[in-house]
């Protein structure tokens, strides 16, 4: 009986004590501002939180007491300017066939990208480049915000800048 008593103590210890660990990969993380950037957004959601985020990695593990935290430290890493997949995670698909089709921008300004430096800049400029129909931009390092013009939908110029680890706020 007391081996049984022990035995369901020492379980219940192991569950309270679970953690889980959830993975982002494709972040942008080019150097030590950027994976500093990372951990504190991160950290805002509890000083719980471990964050494992090695500068010019495009992988951030974050391990949290409770699933919600994690989750919680996920979005606000994409908060902060920085994308990447959540493994075990499905994205949202919505169906096309119902949805309108987006009216093209011919002028938007994207802020909360994370550009602490030159590569972070080269890596918007490059989304940038890959949306067909951008004909301007006035992306720096540095820069709080940037300006991208031409025609555009808002859909396809977040998936630019999601496909190089990056997320921003596009009005």
């Amino acid at each position: 009986m007391k081996q049984l008593t022990l035995f369901s103590l020492l379980a219940l210890a192991a569950f309270a004590r679970a953690e889980v660990t959830v993975t982002m990969t494709g972040v942008h993380n080019c150097c030590g501002s950027c994976s500093k950037g990372i951990t504190n957004a991160a950290l805002t959601v509890s000083k719980d939180i471990v964050v494992d985020a090695p500068a010019k990695t495009t992988t951030v593990k974050i391990t949290a007491k409770k699933k919600t935290d994690a989750k919680k430290a996920v979005e606000a890493i994409i908060a902060a300017g920085y994308f990447g997949k959540v493994e075990g995670e499905e994205s949202e698909s919505k169906s096309t066939a119902a949805a309108k089709p987006e009216s093209k921008l011919a002028k938007a300004t994207v802020s909360g990208v994370h550009l602490c430096c030159q590569k972070c800049a080269n890596a918007a400029i490059a989304a940038v480049k890959n949306v067909p129909g951008i004909t301007k931009h006035d992306i720096v390092s540095k820069a709080e915000s940037f300006t991208v013009e031409g025609e555009f939908t808002k859909a396809e110029l977040a998936a630019a800048l999601n496909a190089e680890g990056l997320a921003g706020d596009i009005k």
